[in-house]
């Protein structure tokens, strides 16, 4: 009976008073369920984030296609899971996943990040089958919907494999850049049984927290891109030295329409600072210089190998810009025919970007120091 008073008021005050006994009732049983799992509703709110590596040993190709993990770092919302090397959606919105992976010497390099286990998001490569050992990178940002999967696949073949030690070489990492707002699904849950059932005439148990991310979320500026190309850019000799921007024509991600997949340029609608990263692949025989440029052509960062050896490789880069309304950002391949970058459907080419924090009074920041 005093566990009823004590419930009471919090009763009369999210739902009306002649409903108490029945909501009541539901709340005990949810309540209930929740608490055998030690787990409270309000623990994950909507944050998803994970970063695993591994260390053990390296992966063999046609021995195991999932690139599984042996050293979580960080968890939030528990929705990866690193024995079988899988996330899984539990909240719907905008994902970026980066990935680092190790070359076996004497190996080819071939892992791909797939999503619901047939589409190709994204790989790092590398055909060298030299002694050494060297790393590859790549990273997207992808939409998802509520239990779609995210993992790495290696290439199902002996030739191929990634190598690792206490290092680590294998590094994976994702997290939740936007959640959508504009979802109807609350949150799901990948290790809990859904909450009780509700009784008639009796609203849901709320959660607060959602409905308050749910509602600032809309207010706040959101601007994401992510895109790729399907086909290689080779450079051309030519007199006329306009820089043009890369273009590209698939688009995983663009919140706000603020990149233009047509003209290759990203244009800022909201100032503040914001995160780049971009992987290009060697095309064989030709040296590789792409640039991440700003406005008319001040160059911020570049990725840079004049192998003009056969074999196929990859570049990455990142970096944060400090953006004012109306500044904007894209990337140029080197134009002469001695450059070229690679991409076919496995995606080696990506370009990305995000708002991380909005600033209504941000400056651009160019300062050089002895």
């Amino acid at each position: 009976m005093k566990f009823l008073q004590i419930l009471r008021p919090a009763c009369e005050t999210l739902w009306r008073p002649n409903r108490c006994v029945s909501c009541l009732l539901g709340l005990v049983i949810y309540l209930g369920s929740v608490a055998s799992f030690n787990i409270s509703p309000m623990t994950t709110g909507l944050r998803s984030a994970f970063s695993a590596t591994r260390s053990s040993s390296s992966i063999l190709g046609g021995t195991q296609r999932a690139v599984t993990f042996d050293h979580l770092l960080v968890n939030t919302g528990e929705d990866f899971n690193p024995e079988t090397g899988t996330f899984r959606c539990r909240l719907p919105g905008a994902y970026y996943f980066s990935f680092t992976v190790g070359k076996f010497p004497k190996k080819m390099l071939s892992v791909m990040l797939v999503k619901n286990g047939m589409e190709v998001q994204a790989i790092a490569y590398d055909e060298y089958q030299n002694q050494g050992r060297k790393v590859q990178s790549q990273s997207v940002m992808v939409s998802l919907k509520p239990m779609d999967t995210v993992y790495l696949l290696l290439q199902d073949n002996p030739q191929y494999a990634i190598y690792s030690n206490a290092g680590p070489y294998i590094t994976f990492s994702g997290y939740l850049v936007y959640p959508d707002s504009t979802s109807s699904v609350g949150y799901l849950n990948n290790h809990l049984s859904p909450p009780g059932p509700n009784l008639p005439g009796c609203p849901p148990p709320v959660d607060a927290y959602y409905e308050w991310i749910k509602r600032t979320t809309s207010e706040e500026p959101r601007s994401a891109f992510s895109v790729a190309r399907t086909t290689s850019a080779l450079g051309e000799s030519r007199m006329r030295r306009e820089r043009e921007a890369l273009t590209f024509d698939v688009e995983y991600v663009n919140i706000g329409g603020h990149f233009n997949i047509t003209s290759g340029r990203f244009t800022c609608h909201f100032p503040g600072a914001y995160y780049f990263a971009f992987t290009v692949g060697k095309h064989p025989h030709r040296a590789v210089s792409v640039k991440l440029m700003m406005g008319r052509g001040e160059i911020r960062a570049m990725v840079f190998n004049e192998d003009m050896s056969r074999r196929r490789e990859m570049q990455s880069q990142s970096l944060l810009l400090s953006l004012k309304r109306g500044d904007s950002v894209w990337l140029y391949s080197q134009q002469d025919d001695g450059y070229a970058i690679f991409s076919n459907h496995g995606r080696y080419t990506t370009f990305s970007g995000f708002l991380v924090y909005p600033d209504g009074e941000s400056r651009n920041i160019d300062r050089t120091f002895p």
